[in-house]
């Protein structure tokens, strides 16, 4: 993750969930992406009576990546980073 462009990679990650609000708050965008992806991870987008488990929210949320229309390494930066934080909410 050294070399990664965070800057484009919150900007594709934008384009696949547009509504949602990614609020820069003078943070890196490292960090918004990590926050968003674990916001959706843990289903906190939702009514907690709808709220799905985080291994589905996961599933979905690498499905809608792969059916996207980023390029290959883009789609694969963004499930590596859904894996790297699915893994530390486990």
């Amino acid at each position: 993750m050294d070399n990664w462009n965070f800057d484009d990679l919150l900007n594709q990650y934008r384009h696949i969930w547009n509504n949602r609000n990614l609020i820069a708050d003078e943070k890196e965008s490292e960090e918004i992406l990590k926050e968003a992806i674990k916001r959706e991870l843990l289903d906190e987008n939702s009514h907690p009576r709808v709220r799905k488990n985080s291994f589905e929210k996961y599933f979905y949320a690498v499905k809608r990546v792969l059916s996207s229309q980023l390029s290959e390494t883009n789609k694969l930066k963004l499930i590596e980073l859904h894996d790297l934080l699915m893994d530390e909410l486990k």
